[in-house]
């Protein structure tokens, strides 16, 4: 199955991609250098992508599954033990990757270099089976220290595509740029949706808080921005609600819940510049879009992931798996649609197997519907604790100290309630609050001071990191 060919060749006179220093490829280009890759790989290999920003890793990505090459999406930054140890676990036949990272011992077996690139051969490996319908592999947020990968098929990959351009009204005169790491499924779907439109990507590996970045964006005028929460709180240091870009016309944000105060400055601002903002929900599971929230409800439904994606649905169940159909009822949120992934992988033998979840996602997180059916998440299923036969929902404790007191980080189990907290004159004002608010025995709270709340790339807290 193809995913981008038969729309690629309908725009191949149009302008695909223009990176960073301003070089322009067309879509016929990215047609070329797959038949470059088509020269020098197998159909059904598995080659590990080292991503950054760049031309290299969308030329590389977008050949690899149209070619029926199966890419393992990582980060050209990867820790070099995990590195190591995924290699060593799925035994990649090919790794496309920086040529600078090529250490001696690999530099004979380079078969294609192409800029800072290079595609070197590792092993034949005629053990290696995988399933037909297999696209892609991606690593999840929560398990980038594990070989726990993501098994993603190419129906996964365009349905999902399908459904977001179509309540983001993506059209061949879209231009996005990016922010987001290519290897981050919420990246990989911005170029995904905007590929199959014929749209123009503004490819940077620039950060927001670089000259270079703004001087690429002022030239080339994006339609679009996108981010996750600590993006959005970058771009308000940089004065974003105060700038003038009348050429971006909408704004998305997924990766996690926003400040609700944040949310409402940017909302507010999207009203008065006249841009629409998509507040959305997803999961690398899901390729990776799962639900949005209308521009036109920004304002009124704070806080809420929205509705629904096109051609998906969501139903909440209770903790016996029975659904649940009262409004304003926690439980957990359950995904169906034809971008649910066909399950995990931890092993070698594992990419032969077919789908698990038959269209099917657990998501993993508690919910409630509101009266006009829209869902507000409030934790994790599995952030939950029981103190003194206190059922506690840290998610929700954590949200309400960052909102009122200062920036807080909750972790704990069954015998204690421990906050990390940023700011040490707050401490005290902050256990007041616990005890006062959630009705807990001093005895059963713990606080700590921290200089920064520990977070992953994509800001996202890494409790892991959090000591009880």
């Amino acid at each position: 199955m193809s995913i981008f060919y038969s729309y690629t060749k309908l725009n191949s006179k149009s302008v695909a991609v223009i990176d960073d220093e301003n070089n322009k490829y067309k879509y016929s280009d990215l047609i070329s250098f797959k038949n470059v890759f088509k020269s020098k790989i197998p159909e059904r290999s598995l080659v590990f992508c080292l991503c950054k920003n760049n031309i290299e890793s969308l030329i590389g990505y977008f050949s690899f599954l149209e070619n029926k090459i199966v890419p393992l999406l990582l980060d050209a930054d990867i820790n070099a033990d995990l590195l190591y140890h995924l290699v060593n676990t799925y035994k990649p036949n090919y790794i496309w990757k920086p040529t600078c990272n090529i250490d001696e011992s690999q530099k004979s077996n380079i078969i294609y270099d192409y800029n800072n690139y290079s595609l070197v051969f590792l092993k034949s490996n005629p053990s290696i089976k995988i399933c037909d319908s297999l696209a892609l592999l991606m690593t999840t947020s929560g398990s980038t220290g594990s070989p726990k990968l993501v098994r993603l098929s190419y129906d996964n990959i365009l349905s999902n595509a399908i459904s977001i351009s179509k309540y983001l009204l993506i059209d061949k005169n879209e231009r996005p740029i990016t922010t987001l790491p290519f290897n981050y499924s919420f990246g990989m779907s911005i170029i995904n949706s905007h590929l199959i439109n014929g749209s123009t990507i503004l490819l940077t590996n620039k950060s927001v808080f670089s000259p270079e970045f703004w001087n690429f964006l002022k030239i080339n005028k994006p339609t679009s921005i996108s981010g996750v929460p600590y993006t959005f709180e970058m771009l308000k240091k940089l004065r974003l609600f105060s700038m003038n870009l009348p050429f971006i016309s909408s704004i998305t944000q997924a990766g996690g819940k926003m400040d609700l105060n944040l949310n409402k400055e940017l909302a507010e601002y999207c009203k008065k510049t006249n841009k629409r903002l998509y507040v959305m929900y997803g999961q690398t599971e899901a390729s990776p879009r799962i639900s949005y929230l209308p521009h036109e409800k920004s304002l009124e439904k704070i806080g809420s992931i929205g509705i629904p994606i096109p051609d998906g649905d969501l139903s909440l169940i209770d903790s016996n798996g029975q659904p649940i159909n009262e409004n304003h009822l926690e439980g957990e949120l359950v995904y169906k649609g034809s971008n649910v992934c066909l399950g995990y992988a931890s092993k070698i033998s594992d990419l032969v197997k077919k789908d698990d979840n038959n269209g099917i996602l657990y998501t993993g997180d508690i919910a409630y519907r509101d009266n006009d059916n829209f869902f507000y998440i409030t934790g994790r299923k599995k952030r939950f604790i029981k103190l003194f036969g206190n059922r506690i929902n840290l998610d929700h404790v954590e949200r309400l100290v960052n909102e009122q007191i200062c920036e807080s980080a909750c972790v704990g189990n069954d015998n204690i309630l421990l906050l990390y907290v940023v700011e040490e004159n707050k401490i005290n004002e902050a256990k007041k609050f616990l005890i006062e608010k959630f009705k807990l025995n001093s005895k059963f709270i713990k606080l700590k001071l921290i200089n920064e709340i520990p977070k992953n790339s994509y800001g996202k807290t890494l409790y892991s990191a959090l000591n009880i």
